[in-house]
């Protein structure tokens, strides 16, 4: 018998002000909180939770790694995160070109400095409305 692992229970990201994460990601971003303990942030993202913790690093270093959301249209996410006044480092733009569909991205940053993308896999020729 063969061992795999295939399905994530929980990811933590480090944060440097709690208060300030739990605003972002469940105002802007649009998470469901699950509870809260001291610095300890659970949030639901599609049955993961996200755990966002309080990070000890003085001075603090954001995270070097990308959560990258999966959307069903991303101009549309896009345009409604802007309205939430979600930072955003660029616009949906074309990363690569599959054989079967076209992967499309957006990069933004969380009030920590943390990068957190969009990402939508559409089909071939998808041009995002943006305006």
């Amino acid at each position: 018998m063969s061992l795999a692992l295939n399905s994530l229970g929980q990811i933590m990201l480090p944060v440097e002000d709690v208060d300030a994460a739990e605003t972002f990601y469940t105002q802007a971003l649009g998470l469901r909180k699950l509870y809260r303990y001291g610095d300890f942030l659970f949030l639901d993202c599609a049955g993961v939770r996200l755990l966002l913790e309080k990070s000890p690093a003085r001075p603090f270093v954001p995270s070097t790694g990308i959560l990258y959301f999966r959307v069903a249209d991303i101009s549309l996410v896009y345009r409604e995160f802007l309205a939430r006044q979600v930072a955003f480092i660029d616009q949906p733009h074309l990363i690569s070109p599959m054989e079967d569909h076209d992967l499309w991205m957006a990069f933004f940053k969380d009030p920590a400095g943390n990068t957190l993308a969009l990402m939508q896999e559409a089909p071939k020729g998808y041009q995002p409305p943006l305006d």
